[in-house]
């Protein structure tokens, strides 16, 4: 199946996406290293970070990214989109591995070479994008039974998350911090390619801002925006990059895959052994990803208790970040891994 005109444009956009995107997570780490060395680290609910020249370089390359990928869901289905930010995991990992130190395995690098296999599996039987003619369509889609009680989940999920368990496992358990942005970045990804779609049709004569869905559907982007960057600054302050890119990446991909398909019904077009095809491509990047999680320090010294530490954490005196430092109990990490695995 050859990929088509528009589906070129949003690969295109995506991969720069992801170059911008896993090279901001390095700047922003660096940013935070600097800034909880002389104050309060972001972890633990500081806001030196926003001083610290390195952080906004950072946050300069996310929103680069961020803005490529925001067209590119304009042009492409999220199903091709979403996925290819498995290539800023690559561009994360192996920064990690040269500025950060966080070392990156042989078996890693296999991980890497299985993201690309399955991103590019992906873009060869993406279905087309389906063509909108108003974001009236959108706001259609959008409240419709099915994803409205999608949408009333993640938010209740969300709640709990934020209310009860970042207060008890925030800086034990990657899995909150990341589980809230994630959740969010779904609901995100639904609001982009609506103002997305709208900006594609105001570009081309048919102005889509005299509609109030549009500045609603912006809001609620830049609403979930701002809780996903500070959810996500307390997780890269607390837990390992090499880890977090990985399984933030996994679970936002799968939850925006799943909201895409109830709110788009973007397989409604295709066959079978397409779907099938996109799965696998899919699966190829998840095994890609848990190559990278699990082997992410087999190059450097074991821990004490002959296991791979699953995080770092970064509260010590002198505000680094070792990467093969695990200050908590061996029950804490073994806790820590039967959460994420």
């Amino acid at each position: 199946m050859g990929v088509s005109s528009d589906n070129f444009h949003g690969l295109v956009l995506a991969i720069s996406s992801s170059i911008f995107i896993g090279s901001s997570f390095i700047v922003k780490k660096k940013g935070l290293k600097k800034a909880g060395a002389t104050g309060t680290r972001a972890g633990m609910g500081g806001h030196s970070y926003l001083y610290e020249p390195w952080w906004w370089a950072g946050m300069i390359s996310m929103i680069v990214g961020e803005a490529a990928n925001f067209a590119a869901y304009a042009f492409a289905p999220a199903i091709l989109v979403t996925p290819l930010g498995a290539l800023s995991i690559i561009f994360s990992a192996v920064l990690a591995h040269f500025i950060l130190k966080e070392k990156l395995h042989i078996f890693g690098v296999l991980g890497c070479v299985l993201c690309v296999v399955g991103s590019t599996s992906i873009v060869l039987h993406a279905p087309q994008e389906r063509a909108m003619e108003s974001v009236k369509e959108v706001w259609h889609l959008a409240t419709e039974p099915g994803f409205l009680v999608y949408t009333g989940l993640v938010l209740i999920a969300v709640a709990v998350l934020i209310f009860r368990y970042v207060p008890r496992y925030g800086q034990t358990h990657m899995v909150v911090y990341v589980g809230i942005c994630s959740l969010m970045g779904s609901l995100t990804v639904m609001g982009v390619k609506a103002v997305g779609i709208a900006l594609k049709l105001t570009f081309s004569g048919l102005n889509q801002f005299i509609y109030f869905q549009t500045w609603l559907f912006t809001i609620i982007v830049v609403f979930c925006c701002l809780l996903q960057v500070n959810y996500l600054n307390k997780a890269l302050d607390t837990f390992n990059t090499a880890v977090i890119s990985p399984v933030y990446y996994v679970m936002f991909t799968t939850f925006t895959i799943l909201a895409s398909m109830i709110m788009f019904k973007e397989w409604d077009s295709q066959e079978a052994s397409q779907i099938v095809t996109e799965l696998c491509g899919f699966v190829t990047i998840l095994s890609g990803t848990f190559l990278l999680h699990r082997t992410k320090d087999m190059g450097g010294r074991p821990s004490p208790s002959g296991e791979a530490p699953v995080f770092t954490n970064t509260n010590s005196s002198s505000g680094e970040s070792p990467a093969f430092t695990n200050t908590n109990s061996h029950v804490g990490m073994n806790s820590e891994q039967q959460h994420i695995s």
